[in-house]
């Protein structure tokens, strides 16, 4: 089992930037892959990007694609997504989650699961 523990979101206007973290103990980190999601109010947890173990292979969702970037650190056990040229639509809560082998993308691959951190984009 992996303990992951989110942090860094927050309020930002429109076109701000926020970088979130997550920190995951319990297993190998560098041998499974590692996920973000985010759920917005009335909505169901959609994925949001994906990286491989290694950190080699990353896959993202057409919606954040060009603005948002996934990496790891293998060594400080952390995830990261750095978010630029924020929109209000995606204000949500945003999860990060420890997949099954080297490289998920399906929420149904995902077996370890963050507490979420709310991240707010106004207008």
């Amino acid at each position: 089992q992996v303990q992951l523990v989110e942090s860094g979101g927050g309020l930002v206007q429109a076109g701000g930037s926020l970088r979130l973290s997550c920190a995951a103990s319990g297993r190998t980190f560098s041998s499974y892959g590692m996920g973000w999601f985010r759920q917005a109010p009335g909505k169901e947890r959609e994925f949001v990007a994906a990286i491989s173990g290694a950190g080699g292979k990353t896959s993202y969702a057409d919606s954040v694609k060009g603005r948002f970037t996934i990496s790891r650190d293998n060594v400080k056990n952390t995830v990261y997504l750095q978010m630029n040229s924020l929109k209000p639509e995606d204000t949500a809560v945003y999860y990060c989650a420890a997949g099954s082998s080297w490289y998920n993308t399906r929420q149904a691959d995902f077996g370890s699961w963050g507490q979420g951190t709310q991240v707010t984009v106004s207008s």
